[in-house]
């Protein structure tokens, strides 16, 4: 049984509420990943992802004012890195995530994506 801990990735692009858009997505492009994670007062506090890049691009804001803080999704559901990974996918496929948090307490851990949950079913798939 595989677990998020065996899967995650630990190294997550975190940045506070008050970050401009346009320096997040920049980094998002700039290191090949999906979503970044953000953090105020120690908590992870929103997640800021592909799709909502989307919502602000379609808005026509200006992304080098707009703050994170009007675009991302507030208090994310989070979970635990001793969670099995076909629970994960569950709760993805349930509220329609491709991303997800990993915390210990407080503390953010990694993250997991849909990518990685589905990588690591097939990869365990009967033949």
């Amino acid at each position: 049984m595989a677990t998020l801990a065996d899967i995650m990735t630990g190294a997550v692009y975190t940045c506070d509420a008050s970050t401009p858009v346009a320096e997040v997505c920049g980094a998002m492009v700039k290191g090949r990943i999906g979503s970044a994670v953000v953090i105020e007062n120690g908590w992870v506090a929103g997640i800021f992802t592909e799709r909502d890049a989307l919502r602000v691009a379609a808005a026509g804001v200006d992304t080098t004012t707009a703050p994170l803080a009007d675009w991302m999704t507030r208090d994310p559901i989070t979970v635990e890195a001793d969670l099995d990974v076909s629970e994960a996918l569950q709760i993805m496929a349930t509220h329609g995530f491709r991303h997800l948090p990993v915390v210990q307490g407080k503390d953010l851990k990694g993250i997991v994506s849909l990518r990685d949950v589905l990588a690591t079913k097939i990869a365990r798939a009967p033949r």
